[in-house]
């Protein structure tokens, strides 16, 4: 029990503060470069944070438990939609741009539609992997081709410099922020397992809250520095390779049967998915009673988790 907490909190200490900076880097790197702060946070704080979901959902599939694999893709997921947006919303309101709303939104919810339709049916199969891999591809593309801007034709040697700095800066607090939530996961899920908790439920809720982390300290950091556009990119880019590299992976790596209870909490991750996007096109914003509103809806998810999973 002893380690347990101890490497939970020390995964507590070091992961706001590591991804504090992260944001500090990818903000100036974007800026310097003349990069949209959507792609920025899509593609490098999408995928960074998204992280541990790869490592904890491929080890699992690896180890023949689709069941934890496809719980901590729903999980984060819905983490991401309702608890990490809840909390940044509820600390400050945050506006969306009707680019953002109609292209990433929409690439979103297509991609949470064909996650749900491949694994509604109660198995992970490798070509459905194979198939998420692929859309993958395609959704990168698009995201670079739906960027603002490019590079910036002024690039000096001072500026070379200043972004190289800032590049191993963001890589080296980009991989402490992995690390410190491996090492919180791994905590929570030693005292689970010595509190005597269903391994899918724990992958739904500890686990997925746990390898989320990243995107929420991201997104309180990013609240903090008024980078708006960093925090919806970070979790849109978050969910996009949490359905597709995540899911893709692990379908390849661990085909097999899911759990019947997963049927429920694939069609409430998508119909979470539907009420955020509502939520963040009326008005293109999301004001803090929707904050609240969405961390709401977070602890419906986690009943739901507990009577379909436990």
């Amino acid at each position: 029990m002893v380690v347990a907490l101890a490497l939970t909190l020390g995964g507590l200490a070091v992961l706001p503060l590591a991804a504090d900076r992260f944001v500090v880097a990818a903000s100036r790197i974007s800026r310097t470069l003349g990069l949209s702060p959507i792609l920025v946070g899509a593609l490098l704080v999408g995928f960074g944070t998204s992280l541990p979901e790869i490592v904890v959902s491929g080890l699992a599939a690896a180890k023949g438990d689709p069941d934890f694999a496809v719980a901590n893709v729903v999980g984060s997921n819905v983490a991401n939609l309702a608890l990490v947006l809840g909390v940044a919303a509820a600390m400050r309101p945050i506006t969306a741009s009707r680019g953002l709303i109609r292209k990433e939104g929409t690439l979103v919810l297509v991609v949470t539609l064909l996650y749900v339709s491949l694994h509604i049916n109660g198995d992970i199969q490798r070509w459905e992997g194979i198939i998420l891999l692929a859309v993958l591809v395609l959704a990168l593309a698009l995201l670079i081709r739906w960027s603002e801007s490019g590079l910036l034709e002024d690039t000096d040697l001072g500026r070379y410099v200043t972004v190289r700095r800032e590049l191993v800066i963001g890589v080296v607090t980009m991989v402490l922020t992995v690390a410190a939530a491996t090492v919180l996961v791994e905590g929570a899920e030693r005292l689970a397992i010595e509190l005597d908790i269903q391994s899918a439920f724990i992958a739904a809720t500890l686990v997925a809250v746990g390898t989320s982390l990243p995107e929420l300290a991201t997104a309180v950091a990013a609240v903090r520095r008024d980078e708006a556009d960093l925090v919806l990119g970070n979790v849109l880019g978050s969910n996009l390779f949490n359905s597709l590299a995540v899911g893709g992976i692990a379908g390849i790596i661990g085909p097999g049967v899911i759990a019947s209870g997963f049927d429920v909490l694939l069609v409430v991750m998508l119909l979470i998915t539907l009420f955020a996007g509502l939520l963040v096109a009326t008005g293109g914003r999301l004001v803090r009673w929707e904050g609240v509103a969405l961390l709401g809806v977070f602890a419906v998810f986690v009943w739901l988790a507990g009577s379909n999973l436990a």
